[in-house]
């Protein structure tokens, strides 16, 4: 898998929630090898969307379309500033990835040391945590090449994802844990109210 982040400042959200959704209709069937996208507002009006495809050379490919370009000159206006763009070739899942059945998503952006290290602790622990918080569905581990990393956990509900924020937890997964916040090291967290949530398969 492949993930290309894409995340800017908004000057008009309900034109580009319009833009996203008519990608969605009219381009996404041409866009061969793309899974889906995961996207949202914050508070403080970051629009963020992560877009998985099958390879990089997928892509690429769906950039390199005339009516792609067309699309992003018109969809562009929608941002009050420069939009960034972060491809990231190394992602891995963990529990079930994501569901466009999620009601809270949360991003979290930063750069990890030991990339390995990190992405081992919690898919060693994915499992228990999941049992201590069953509203944690899954999520995606985007990697750049010099360790930055963008992951994106979702939530069945965003209620109960605060409820559960301090649960308490056996010793060894509390240790785990904390050697796995040490290694993401300083953590950005982008939330998501309401994602825009669309897979290939819907």
């Amino acid at each position: 898998m492949f993930i290309q982040v894409i995340q800017g400042k908004v000057a008009d959200p309900e034109r580009l929630q319009a833009q996203m959704d008519t990608w969605v209709r009219e381009l996404q069937p041409g866009a061969t090898g793309w899974l889906g996208s995961t996207g949202g507002t914050t508070d403080d009006g970051t629009y963020v969307c992560t877009v998985r495809f099958d390879s990089e050379e997928a892509a690429r490919r769906n950039s390199d379309r005339p009516e792609q370009g067309a699309w992003w000159a018109d969809t562009e206006s929608c941002f009050a500033g420069p939009v960034t763009f972060i491809d990231c070739p190394d992602v891995s899942e963990w529990l079930q990835g994501g569901s466009d059945e999620a009601g809270f998503v949360q991003v979290m952006e930063g750069h990890t040391s030991d990339a390995a290290r990190m992405r081992e602790l919690l898919e060693r622990s994915a499992e228990e945590i999941h049992r201590l918080r069953p509203e944690i569905i899954g999520g995606t581990i985007a990697l750049q090449p010099n360790g930055d990393y963008v992951e994106t956990v979702y939530f069945t509900d965003e209620t109960q994802a605060r409820e559960h924020e301090g649960a308490e937890m056996p010793a060894p997964l509390a240790e785990a844990m904390r050697e796995e916040q040490e290694v993401m090291g300083t953590v950005t967290y982008l939330d998501l109210h309401h994602p825009w949530l669309v897979s290939a398969s819907r």
